[in-house]
């Protein structure tokens, strides 16, 4: 079996190669994974250390973007999982071309590359956040997509571009949707690694607004595992919500990670909120868990504990990435 995964070498990605490689998935034991990733400032080869010396890892440095490339890469591929992605919000308001190219035109050079190799299944990777905000309860996978930054909106484009290569050519693509992902090896301008890194630091942590926003976390081991069900057994055509099943508001999220790190309330820096800061994110996982039989495995409480932990341990890793993102 061939696997292509694009931005591999990213935070999610890299996870899903290294479960992938080191025995995670029964259904890919004897897999040859490829990763395509252009290495921007948030890929790193260094994520694929551990399994690194595998003799059924192939690493391409590429743009998904690329024809060329991918007519190469493309014929004899059995599965693809597209992880690439721009996928930070704050960047999209500051400048959101390259949100655009990456996302939406991207996706439509592999889902065409894909259709034109009879790839056998596609799983493409994206957010709830194409859901826009939701006060009460949670969104099942029917809800219209009401996306409110630019990140979000192209996501929700290059979902809707996987949906017409299933509609329009029966290419069998699956679209995933998750909820807001932690854990080891994520770079650090997301709100956990931030706020991790800059407390070991001695620094301190912005907090947006009233710190009221909600999120539902999602251990990223919980995530490829739901990934990976979608892979063997979704229904092509259709959407799954992965989530976590705990939801925090900022504030609480910003307590636990203060209390972690040992140090006080004095570390916080309350700043302006961010321009159409959605309120509250939930999806609900009943398809997932019905169908597939997917449940979140890790404890919100461990899993924290064990991503402080690793960042604690792992200087080496994030250092370098928050000097020369001047983020320091």
């Amino acid at each position: 079996m061939r696997v292509l995964v694009t931005g591999g070498a990213g935070f999610i990605g890299s996870n899903y190669v290294r479960q992938a490689l080191s025995g995670a998935y029964p259904a890919l034991a004897d897999a040859e994974v490829t990763v395509l990733d252009k290495l921007t400032y948030a890929g790193n080869r260094a994520n694929l250390a551990p399994v690194a010396g595998s003799e059924r890892l192939r690493f391409v440095e590429g743009d998904i973007g690329d024809a060329d490339l991918l007519a190469r890469l493309m014929p004899g591929t059995d599965l693809v999982v597209h992880f690439a992605a721009e996928s930070h919000v704050d960047r999209s308001i500051a400048g959101s071309a390259d949100f655009v190219v990456t996302n939406v035109l991207g996706t439509h050079a592999l889902l065409e590359a894909a259709l034109r190799a009879e790839v056998g299944r596609f799983v493409h990777v994206s957010t709830d956040e194409v859901y826009g905000s939701i006060d009460d309860g949670s969104w099942p996978e029917t809800h219209p997509l009401e996306p409110n930054s630019p990140y979000s909106a192209s996501k929700a484009s290059s979902d809707l571009l996987a949906r017409a290569y299933f509609r329009t050519h029966g290419l069998p693509v699956c679209v995933t949707r998750c909820s807001n992902n932690y854990g080891p090896y994520q770079f650090p301008e997301k709100v956990i690694p931030l706020f991790v890194t800059n407390l070991l630091d001695g620094g301190q942590v912005p907090l947006y607004g009233d710190g009221l926003n909600v999120r539902d976390w999602l251990h990223v081991d919980d995530h490829c595992q739901g990934i990976q069900l979608v892979a063997e057994s979704g229904r092509p055509g259709e959407v799954y919500n992965i989530g976590g099943g705990t939801e925090l508001t900022n504030l609480d999220l910003t307590g636990r990670l203060l209390e972690a790190a040992g140090v006080g309330w004095d570390r916080v820096r309350r700043v302006e909120d961010r321009k159409g800061h959605d309120r509250r994110y939930s999806v609900d996982i009943t398809k997932i868990s019905g169908e597939l039989g997917y449940a979140p495995r890790v404890k919100f409480d461990d899993g924290l504990a064990d991503t402080v932990a690793w960042y604690t341990e792992n200087r080496s890793w994030w250092e370098p990435l928050k000097q020369s993102a001047g983020k320091k």
